[in-house]
C-alpha cells in the first residue's frame, strides 16, 4: 500500500470515528444487552445488563457486526450493533409521548382557562361600555338641558336687561313731563295772577273813566 493511500485510508477511518462520536445510539428492546472487551462473544463481559432504552455514545463503527460505545456509567466497550437503534425504542417513545400528551393536555387546560378568563373580560368589558355608553347618553342629554336652560337665561337676563333700559327711559321721560307739568302749572298760576291783576287794574280804569265819561250839568243861569 502506497503512503498516499495508507494517508488516504487514516483519514477515512478518522472521519468515521468522528462522526461516530457524535452520534447517539439507543440499546433496542431487548431485555439486556452485555458490553464486551472486544468485537466478538469471545470476549469478556466488562459491563452486563445493559436495559433496553439505555442511550449509548458510540465511540467506533465497524463491519463486523459490532459497535464500540460508551455506557452512562462511562465504561467504553463493544456491543452487538444488531440490537442498537437510532431511535428510542418503543416503550420510551410511549412514555414520551405520554409526557408531551399529558404537557399538550395541561396546557390545553391552561389555554381553556384563560379562554375563559379572557371571555369573562370581554363579556365585562362589553358591559361596561354599553353602561358608559347609556351614560354618554344621558350626559349628551342633560348637556343638550342645560344649554337650553343656559340659553333661556341668557335670553331672559337680555330682556331683563332691554326692560330696565326702558323703564329707565320711561323714567326719565316722566321727570321730564312732570318737570314740564310743574313749569306749566307755575305758568298757568302766574297767568291767573297777571290776569286778576289785570282784572283788577282795568276795574280801576272803568271806575276812574266812567265818571269823566258822564256830562256835566250846565249851571241854570235864568235861576
Amino acid at each position: 500500500m502506497t503512503p498516499f493511500r495508507l494517508l488516504i485510508s487514516v483519514l477515512f477511518v478518522v472521519s468515521s470515528v468522528a462522526v461516530a462520536q457524535a452520534k447517539t445510539v439507543w440499546v433496542d428492546d431487548q431485555l439486556y444487552l452485555p458490553v464486551r472487551a472486544g468485537a466478538g462473544t469471545q470476549f469478556r463481559i466488562i459491563e452486563n445488563a445493559v436495559p433496553s432504552g439505555t442511550p449509548l455514545e458510540v465511540l467506533e463503527t465497524t463491519d463486523s457486526g459490532y459497535t464500540r460505545v460508551r455506557t452512562p456509567k462511562g465504561t467504553e466497550g463493544w456491543v452487538s450493533s444488531q440490537y442498537l437503534s437510532d431511535a428510542p425504542i418503543a416503550a420510551d417513545r410511549l412514555k414520551r409521548a405520554n409526557r408531551e400528551l399529558e404537557q399538550a393536555r395541561s396546557e390545553l387546560s391552561t389555554l381553556k382557562q384563560e379562554l375563559s378568563e379572557t371571555t369573562e373580560q370581554r363579556n365585562a368589558l362589553e358591559n361596561a361600555e354599553a353602561s358608559l355608553s347609556e351614560r354618554s347618553e344621558t350626559l349628551q342629554e342633560e348637556l343638550q338641558r342645560i344649554k337650553s336652560i343656559a340659553a333661556d337665561s341668557i335670553n331672559l337676563e337680555r330682556r331683563n336687561r332691554e326692560l330696565r333700559e326702558e323703564n329707565q327711559k320711561i323714567r326719565n321721560d316722566l321727570e321730564v313731563l312732570t318737570a314740564e307739568n310743574e313749569r306749566l302749572e307755575a305758568s298757568k298760576e302766574s297767568d291767573f295772577m297777571l290776569l286778576g291783576a289785570g282784572l283788577v287794574l282795568g276795574g280801576v280804569l272803568l271806575a276812574l273813566i266812567i265818571p269823566m265819561l258822564k256830562p256835566t250839568r250846565k249851571t241854570d243861569n235864568w235861576a
